[in-house]
């Protein structure tokens, strides 16, 4: 940062905040290829808009705000999804024929599509909330929505998401009896 006039520039948002920048675009879109030009587009927008910018103590909302519209603009004129029911149960993994990682990268996939079907309303403050550990004012600056409001769609987003992921363990606990027999 300059310290004579307290402005940032692009390159140093870009240091600090690429990577936070990179996961909130992960978690909204499922995709590195979506999450890396929503992070691109993000940083474009932010240097053509620096001078928006009067408080570079806010440069991280302020970032997570542009990304949030750019994921929006992006879903305009695509068809949004209600919650749904789990039409097409996993097929059973056996623990034995896979290493660790592969187990984690199979929940983080699960986790992943578990919040992609959360309509963006409920999984932006979800996300930031949770994965991004911002306090409630935070999450309600970014989603320009008040406390409560932030409050109740992460009880919302938190229910869909335990009743969906208790759905598809149940149905991959059912599928490995199943085989077993």
């Amino acid at each position: 940062m300059d310290d004579c006039s307290g402005a940032v520039s692009v390159s140093e948002l870009v240091e600090r905040h690429y990577d936070l920048i990179y996961r909130f675009a992960y978690r909204l879109s499922g995709s590195s290829a979506n999450a890396e030009d929503l992070a691109q587009e993000a940083f474009l927008t932010a240097q053509s808009k620096l001078h928006q910018l009067r408080d570079a103590q806010k440069a991280r909302s302020w970032l997570l705000t542009i990304v949030r519209n750019a994921f929006l603009k992006s879903r305009r004129g695509q068809q949004e999804f209600a919650f749904s029911a789990l039409e097409d149960p996993p097929q059973p993994v056996v623990a034995e024929a896979v290493g660790e990682s592969l187990l984690v990268e199979i929940e983080n996939a699960q986790l992943q599509e578990a919040l992609e079907e959360l309509p963006e309303e409920f999984r932006t403050p979800l996300v930031l909330f949770y994965f991004e550990e911002f306090t409630y004012k935070q999450i309600a600056e970014i989603v320009e929505a008040p406390i409560g409001t932030v409050m109740s769609r992460l009880s919302r987003a938190k229910s869909h998401l335990r009743a969906r992921l208790t759905q598809r363990q149940t149905a991959a606990a059912w599928m490995e009896t199943a085989a077993r027999q």
